[in-house]
Protein backbone atom coordinates (compact mmCIF):
# COMPACT_ATOMS: atom_id res chain seq x y z
CA UNK A 1 0.00 0.00 0.00
CA UNK A 2 1.38 3.41 -0.94
CA UNK A 3 1.56 6.40 1.36
CA UNK A 4 -1.91 7.45 2.50
CA UNK A 5 -3.26 10.92 1.82
CA UNK A 6 -2.69 13.37 4.65
CA UNK A 7 -5.91 15.17 3.81
CA UNK A 8 -9.44 13.73 3.86
CA UNK A 9 -9.94 13.52 7.62
CA UNK A 10 -12.02 16.69 8.05
CA UNK A 11 -15.02 17.77 5.99
CA UNK A 12 -17.72 20.39 5.65
CA UNK A 13 -21.20 19.17 4.74
CA UNK A 14 -24.57 20.89 4.26
CA UNK A 15 -27.64 19.33 5.84
CA UNK A 16 -30.24 18.79 3.06
CA UNK A 17 -33.19 20.49 4.74
CA UNK A 18 -34.17 22.30 1.52
CA UNK A 19 -32.82 19.93 -1.13
CA UNK A 20 -35.01 19.67 -4.23
CA UNK A 21 -34.70 19.76 -8.01
CA UNK A 22 -35.88 23.25 -8.86
CA UNK A 23 -34.11 23.62 -12.22
CA UNK A 24 -31.92 21.55 -14.56
CA UNK A 25 -28.26 22.57 -14.87
CA UNK A 26 -26.78 19.12 -15.43
CA UNK A 27 -27.91 15.96 -17.27
CA UNK A 28 -29.06 14.22 -14.07
CA UNK A 29 -31.60 16.85 -13.00
CA UNK A 30 -35.27 16.58 -13.95
CA UNK A 31 -37.80 18.77 -12.17
CA UNK A 32 -40.39 16.01 -12.70
CA UNK A 33 -38.31 13.64 -10.55
CA UNK A 34 -38.16 15.03 -7.04
CA UNK A 35 -36.22 13.50 -4.13
CA UNK A 36 -38.00 12.19 -1.08
CA UNK A 37 -36.97 14.69 1.65
CA UNK A 38 -37.03 12.21 4.54
CA UNK A 39 -35.06 9.61 2.61
CA UNK A 40 -32.53 12.18 1.39
CA UNK A 41 -31.93 13.35 4.96
CA UNK A 42 -31.59 9.78 6.20
CA UNK A 43 -29.05 8.95 3.48
CA UNK A 44 -27.08 12.13 4.18
CA UNK A 45 -27.09 11.36 7.91
CA UNK A 46 -25.83 7.84 7.22
CA UNK A 47 -22.97 9.28 5.17
CA UNK A 48 -21.99 11.71 7.94
CA UNK A 49 -22.13 8.99 10.58
CA UNK A 50 -20.08 6.66 8.36
CA UNK A 51 -17.34 9.25 7.97
CA UNK A 52 -17.35 9.95 11.69
CA UNK A 53 -17.17 6.23 12.39
CA UNK A 54 -13.99 6.07 10.32
CA UNK A 55 -12.41 8.79 12.44
CA UNK A 56 -13.15 11.78 10.22
CA UNK A 57 -14.60 15.05 11.51
CA UNK A 58 -17.64 16.54 9.78
CA UNK A 59 -18.63 20.18 10.33
CA UNK A 60 -22.20 20.98 9.26
CA UNK A 61 -23.52 24.12 7.59
CA UNK A 62 -27.18 24.97 7.47
CA UNK A 63 -28.80 25.07 4.03
CA UNK A 64 -30.31 28.28 2.69
CA UNK A 65 -33.99 27.80 1.80
CA UNK A 66 -33.38 29.51 -1.56
CA UNK A 67 -30.35 27.32 -2.43
CA UNK A 68 -31.56 23.78 -3.19
CA UNK A 69 -28.14 22.66 -4.51
CA UNK A 70 -26.17 23.95 -1.52
CA UNK A 71 -26.14 20.39 -0.19
CA UNK A 72 -23.31 19.75 -2.67
CA UNK A 73 -20.78 21.29 -0.30
CA UNK A 74 -17.77 20.34 -2.43
CA UNK A 75 -18.51 23.30 -4.68
CA UNK A 76 -18.65 26.02 -2.04
CA UNK A 77 -14.93 26.83 -2.23
CA UNK A 78 -11.45 25.38 -1.99
CA UNK A 79 -9.91 25.26 1.48
CA UNK A 80 -6.10 25.25 1.29
CA UNK A 81 -4.49 26.50 4.49
CA UNK A 82 -0.94 27.85 4.59
CA UNK A 83 1.63 29.17 7.07
CA UNK A 84 -0.61 32.17 7.79
CA UNK A 85 -3.49 29.91 8.85
CA UNK A 86 -6.73 28.58 7.40
CA UNK A 87 -7.97 30.08 4.15
CA UNK A 88 -10.62 29.43 1.55
CA UNK A 89 -10.99 30.59 -2.04
CA UNK A 90 -14.69 30.80 -2.75
CA UNK A 91 -16.12 29.39 -5.95
CA UNK A 92 -17.74 31.58 -8.59
CA UNK A 93 -20.44 29.31 -9.98
CA UNK A 94 -21.07 29.04 -13.69
CA UNK A 95 -24.85 29.13 -13.16
CA UNK A 96 -26.38 32.08 -11.28
CA UNK A 97 -28.92 29.71 -9.67
CA UNK A 98 -26.17 28.62 -7.27
CA UNK A 99 -24.26 31.82 -6.57
CA UNK A 100 -26.16 32.75 -3.41
CA UNK A 101 -24.63 29.69 -1.71
CA UNK A 102 -21.26 31.44 -1.44
CA UNK A 103 -22.74 34.38 0.42
CA UNK A 104 -23.71 32.18 3.36
CA UNK A 105 -20.77 29.80 3.21
CA UNK A 106 -18.22 32.64 3.06
CA UNK A 107 -19.61 33.97 6.34
CA UNK A 108 -19.46 30.45 7.82
CA UNK A 109 -15.79 30.11 6.89
CA UNK A 110 -14.97 33.61 8.17
CA UNK A 111 -16.61 32.88 11.51
CA UNK A 112 -14.25 29.90 11.85
CA UNK A 113 -11.14 31.97 11.27
CA UNK A 114 -10.56 31.41 7.55
CA UNK A 115 -9.16 34.15 5.34
CA UNK A 116 -11.75 34.40 2.58
CA UNK A 117 -11.03 35.37 -1.02
CA UNK A 118 -12.96 34.94 -4.26
CA UNK A 119 -12.49 33.75 -7.80
CA UNK A 120 -14.70 36.12 -9.74
CA UNK A 121 -17.76 37.99 -8.51
CA UNK A 122 -20.63 39.58 -10.39
CA UNK A 123 -19.47 38.02 -13.66
CA UNK A 124 -15.92 39.36 -13.39
CA UNK A 125 -12.76 37.28 -13.02
CA UNK A 126 -13.78 33.98 -14.53
CA UNK A 127 -15.47 30.93 -13.07
CA UNK A 128 -14.21 28.32 -10.66
CA UNK A 129 -16.11 25.51 -8.95
CA UNK A 130 -14.11 23.65 -6.34
CA UNK A 131 -15.40 20.26 -7.41
CA UNK A 132 -12.96 20.77 -10.28
CA UNK A 133 -9.73 20.72 -8.23
CA UNK A 134 -7.73 18.20 -6.20
CA UNK A 135 -4.14 18.08 -4.93
CA UNK A 136 -2.14 15.30 -6.53
CA UNK A 137 1.60 15.00 -6.92
CA UNK A 138 3.25 18.41 -7.05
CA UNK A 139 0.22 20.42 -8.11
CA UNK A 140 -3.46 21.13 -7.90
CA UNK A 141 -5.03 19.12 -10.72
CA UNK A 142 -7.98 21.05 -12.13
CA UNK A 143 -10.66 20.43 -14.72
CA UNK A 144 -12.15 23.18 -16.86
CA UNK A 145 -14.75 23.52 -19.57
CA UNK A 146 -18.32 22.87 -18.44
CA UNK A 147 -18.04 24.79 -15.15
CA UNK A 148 -14.59 26.24 -14.35
CA UNK A 149 -12.59 28.20 -16.93
CA UNK A 150 -8.96 29.06 -17.54
CA UNK A 151 -9.34 32.62 -16.21
CA UNK A 152 -10.77 31.32 -12.94
CA UNK A 153 -7.99 28.75 -12.57
CA UNK A 154 -5.30 31.38 -13.18
CA UNK A 155 -6.85 33.46 -10.42
CA UNK A 156 -6.91 30.42 -8.14
CA UNK A 157 -3.22 29.65 -8.75
CA UNK A 158 -2.23 33.26 -8.03
CA UNK A 159 -4.27 33.48 -4.86
CA UNK A 160 -3.04 30.21 -3.40
CA UNK A 161 0.52 30.57 -4.74
CA UNK A 162 0.52 27.00 -6.06
CA UNK A 163 0.93 25.21 -9.36
CA UNK A 164 -2.31 24.29 -11.15
CA UNK A 165 -2.31 21.67 -13.91
CA UNK A 166 -5.39 22.13 -16.10
CA UNK A 167 -7.29 19.45 -18.02
CA UNK A 168 -10.19 20.06 -20.40
CA UNK A 169 -13.42 18.22 -19.58
CA UNK A 170 -15.68 17.52 -22.56
CA UNK A 171 -18.19 14.87 -21.43
CA UNK A 172 -21.48 16.54 -20.35
CA UNK A 173 -22.22 13.66 -17.95
CA UNK A 174 -18.86 14.17 -16.22
CA UNK A 175 -19.03 17.93 -15.89
CA UNK A 176 -16.84 18.25 -12.79
CA UNK A 177 -13.42 16.72 -12.23
CA UNK A 178 -14.73 14.94 -9.13
CA UNK A 179 -16.95 12.76 -11.32
CA UNK A 180 -13.95 11.47 -13.29
CA UNK A 181 -10.91 11.66 -10.98
CA UNK A 182 -10.49 10.43 -7.41
CA UNK A 183 -7.09 10.55 -5.68
CA UNK A 184 -6.63 7.41 -3.57
CA UNK A 185 -3.15 7.89 -2.14
CA UNK A 186 0.15 9.48 -3.15
CA UNK A 187 0.51 7.24 -6.23
CA UNK A 188 -2.95 5.99 -7.12
CA UNK A 189 -6.18 7.47 -8.42
CA UNK A 190 -9.34 6.50 -10.24
CA UNK A 191 -9.40 8.12 -13.68
CA UNK A 192 -12.08 8.09 -16.38
CA UNK A 193 -10.41 9.08 -19.68
CA UNK A 194 -13.79 9.49 -21.40
CA UNK A 195 -14.33 12.71 -19.41
CA UNK A 196 -11.47 14.55 -21.13
CA UNK A 197 -10.05 15.50 -24.47
CA UNK A 198 -7.68 12.76 -25.70
CA UNK A 199 -4.62 14.89 -24.93
CA UNK A 200 -5.89 15.76 -21.43
CA UNK A 201 -6.69 12.11 -20.68
CA UNK A 202 -3.22 11.03 -21.76
CA UNK A 203 -1.62 13.78 -19.68
CA UNK A 204 -3.60 12.83 -16.57
CA UNK A 205 -2.68 9.17 -16.94
CA UNK A 206 0.96 10.24 -17.21
CA UNK A 207 0.59 12.12 -13.90
CA UNK A 208 -0.77 9.11 -12.01
CA UNK A 209 1.86 6.41 -11.43
CA UNK A 210 -0.81 3.75 -10.83
CA UNK A 211 -4.21 4.57 -12.32
CA UNK A 212 -7.42 2.62 -11.95
CA UNK A 213 -8.86 3.42 -15.37
CA UNK A 214 -12.65 3.65 -15.36
CA UNK A 215 -14.90 3.11 -18.34
CA UNK A 216 -17.65 5.64 -18.99
CA UNK A 217 -20.17 3.03 -17.78
CA UNK A 218 -18.27 2.56 -14.52
CA UNK A 219 -18.01 6.31 -13.99
CA UNK A 220 -21.79 6.58 -14.54
CA UNK A 221 -22.26 4.74 -11.22
CA UNK A 222 -20.65 7.79 -9.51
CA UNK A 223 -17.87 5.50 -8.26
CA UNK A 224 -15.22 8.18 -8.82
CA UNK A 225 -17.29 10.59 -6.73
CA UNK A 226 -16.04 8.92 -3.55
CA UNK A 227 -13.95 10.03 -0.58
CA UNK A 228 -10.94 8.39 0.97
CA UNK A 229 -10.37 8.29 4.74
CA UNK A 230 -7.02 6.66 5.40
CA UNK A 231 -7.20 3.33 3.58
CA UNK A 232 -11.01 3.28 3.34
CA UNK A 233 -12.85 4.39 0.21
CA UNK A 234 -16.40 5.52 0.95
CA UNK A 235 -18.34 4.94 -2.25
CA UNK A 236 -21.92 5.16 -3.56
CA UNK A 237 -21.28 2.12 -5.80
CA UNK A 238 -18.36 -0.10 -6.69
CA UNK A 239 -18.41 -2.07 -9.94
CA UNK A 240 -16.87 -5.54 -9.60
CA UNK A 241 -13.70 -4.79 -11.56
CA UNK A 242 -13.14 -1.59 -9.58
CA UNK A 243 -13.65 -3.43 -6.28
CA UNK A 244 -11.17 -6.14 -7.28
CA UNK A 245 -8.44 -3.60 -8.04
CA UNK A 246 -9.05 -1.47 -4.94
CA UNK A 247 -8.95 -4.52 -2.70
CA UNK A 248 -5.82 -5.81 -4.44
CA UNK A 249 -4.19 -2.49 -3.56
CA UNK A 250 -5.20 -2.92 0.07
CA UNK A 251 -8.12 -0.50 0.27
CA UNK A 252 -11.23 -1.21 2.30
CA UNK A 253 -14.53 -0.32 0.63
CA UNK A 254 -17.59 1.02 2.44
CA UNK A 255 -20.76 1.58 0.41
CA UNK A 256 -23.25 4.29 1.37
CA UNK A 257 -26.53 4.72 -0.50
CA UNK A 258 -27.05 8.37 -1.44
CA UNK A 259 -29.32 7.69 -4.42
CA UNK A 260 -31.79 10.44 -3.51
CA UNK A 261 -28.96 12.97 -3.75
CA UNK A 262 -28.01 11.60 -7.18
CA UNK A 263 -31.17 13.28 -8.49
CA UNK A 264 -29.32 16.59 -8.30
CA UNK A 265 -26.27 15.26 -10.10
CA UNK A 266 -23.86 14.64 -7.23
CA UNK A 267 -22.77 11.88 -4.91
CA UNK A 268 -20.50 11.35 -1.91
CA UNK A 269 -17.62 13.60 -2.93
CA UNK A 270 -20.03 16.33 -4.00
CA UNK A 271 -21.67 16.19 -0.56
CA UNK A 272 -18.40 16.71 1.31
CA UNK A 273 -15.71 19.41 1.14
CA UNK A 274 -12.26 18.60 2.58
CA UNK A 275 -11.13 21.19 5.11
CA UNK A 276 -7.63 19.84 5.75
CA UNK A 277 -5.66 20.49 2.54
CA UNK A 278 -2.43 22.31 3.42
CA UNK A 279 -0.11 24.27 1.12
CA UNK A 280 3.44 23.11 1.83
CA UNK A 281 2.32 19.60 2.76
CA UNK A 282 -0.25 18.53 0.16
CA UNK A 283 0.62 21.21 -2.39
CA UNK A 284 4.10 22.71 -2.88
CA UNK A 285 4.16 26.50 -2.59
CA UNK A 286 5.01 28.20 -5.90
CA UNK A 287 5.65 31.97 -5.51
CA UNK A 288 3.30 33.87 -7.78
CA UNK A 289 1.42 30.72 -8.72
CA UNK A 290 1.75 28.78 -11.95
CA UNK A 291 -0.71 27.35 -14.47
CA UNK A 292 0.32 24.47 -16.73
CA UNK A 293 -2.17 23.50 -19.45
CA UNK A 294 -2.04 19.75 -20.03
CA UNK A 295 -4.77 19.40 -22.62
Amino acid sequence: MSEQLDWGWRYAAVRPDHFRVEYAINPYMDVRDQPDPARALAQWTDLVQTLQGLGATVEVLGQRPDAPDMVYAMNLGLVASDDAGPRVVMSHMRFPERRMEQLSSAAWFAERGHRVSWVGRDGVGGHFESGDAFPFGDALVAGYGPRSDDIGLKSLAAQLQVRVRTLRLVNPDLYHLDLAFCPLDARRAMVCPAAFTPSAAAALLDLVPEALVLSAAEAATFCANSVVVGNTVVMPACPPRVRAQLEAWGFRIVLVDVSELHLGGGSIRCLTNPLDIVVGRDLPAVPGGDVVALG
